[in-house]
């Protein structure tokens, strides 16, 4: 049986005050890159204890990333108050500016669920000025919180959904993906539904081989 990562719990410096996080390694290994995980709309429960936030960090930290998990603020022990993803953009980029200090040479990767998704998108278009390596985006709620970009990101881009979604339309998702040039990679899972019950294994799998076709280690 696998061993459980270390993790370290942390506060790092926000745009309003402290962000809480953890940070989990590899738990017999150096982390050879690094990702941002952001999590869920927090006015609905949303934190960076969420199981699909929690998978996609667990599924980096399998292949050997370090993987930083924080709460948006007004968020549990994060300070500040919800900013309709204004703040909150800012919130992942101060959490993005974290880990290139603590791991300056390493490759970064963004990930993130529903509406964490969506903030990572609008972050990966403005952290590839400073390069970045790949981005995960699962059940991305983009028509609520990140539409009307005018550029895309151009990294190794996942999508993945279920095409029962209750939150997300399926639909909505396809149809925009279609209108992104080259665009991402899109998964969708068969009867899956937003927070991926009993599909949690296969979401991990999908992310760890996207991994691996495209990490630059």
């Amino acid at each position: 049986m696998a061993k459980p990562p270390r993790a370290e719990r942390l506060f790092i410096d926000g745009p309003v005050g402290h962000l809480e996080a953890i940070v989990e390694l590899p738990a017999d290994a150096d982390p050879v890159a690094c990702v941002v995980v952001c999590h869920p709309h927090p006015q609905h429960g949303g934190t960076m204890h969420n199981k699909v936030a929690h998978t996609l960090a667990r599924a980096f930290v399998r292949k050997d990333f370090a993987a930083l998990r924080f709460n948006f603020r007004g968020t549990e022990e994060s300070d500040g108050e919800f900013d309709n993803a204004v703040g909150e953009l800012d919130d992942a980029l101060a959490a993005i500016a974290w880990m290139r200090q603590e791991y300056p040479q390493m490759s970064l990767w963004l990930a993130g669920f529903s509406f964490g998704a969506a903030i990572a998108v609008k972050a990966a278009v403005v952290t590839e000025l400073d390069g970045l390596d790949g981005l995960i985006s699962v059940a991305p709620a983009i028509s609520r919180f990140a539409s009307g970009l005018e550029v895309q990101p151009t990294c190794p881009w996942l999508i993945v959904q279920g095409d029962q979604d209750e939150l997300v339309e399926v639909e909505e998702t396809v149809e925009w993906v279609d209108g992104l040039e080259p665009g991402p990679e899109l998964l969708i899972i068969p009867d899956g539904e937003h927070f991926f019950h009993g599909r949690l294994v296969e979401l991990r799998e999908a992310v760890t081989n996207f991994i691996d076709d495209n990490a630059r280690i």
